[in-house]
């Protein structure tokens, strides 16, 4: 399991995209960006919020094994700023991008930090 802590505690947009391999580096685009290693054994990824019911949870099909997960997410400064509103419209709504590509386990790792 891995956890994604979000800047803001209302709705965000998520987004998943499992890749055949490794993406190119596309951290300038993003406020802050981690990759980890997953073992997705039974060959999906579920994700869901922490309060979401998990048989109801997107599924994802993704390679049986250790895959990597590289968590991009954008907007935050808007998002903080808005706080318990800014889901209320898509400028300062947190954006999260998830990628999932079959890899050797591998050290968590930050690629870009947002402060």
């Amino acid at each position: 399991m891995l956890g994604i802590g979000t800047m803001v505690n209302v709705n965000v947009t998520v987004t998943v995209v499992v890749l055949p391999q490794e993406p190119s580096d596309d951290s300038p685009e993003f406020d802050h960006v981690v990759e980890a290693s997953l073992d997705a054994s039974s060959g999906r990824l579920l994700v869901l919020g922490c309060t979401d019911y998990a048989p109801d949870a997107a599924t994802f099909e993704v390679a049986p094994g250790w895959n990597r997960v590289r968590v991009s997410r954008s907007n935050l400064a808007r998002a903080a700023q808005a706080d318990i509103d800014s889901d209320a419209s898509s400028g300062t709504t947190e954006k999260i991008r998830i990628q999932v590509w079959a890899a050797l386990e591998s050290p968590a790792m930050i690629i870009k930090r947002w402060s």
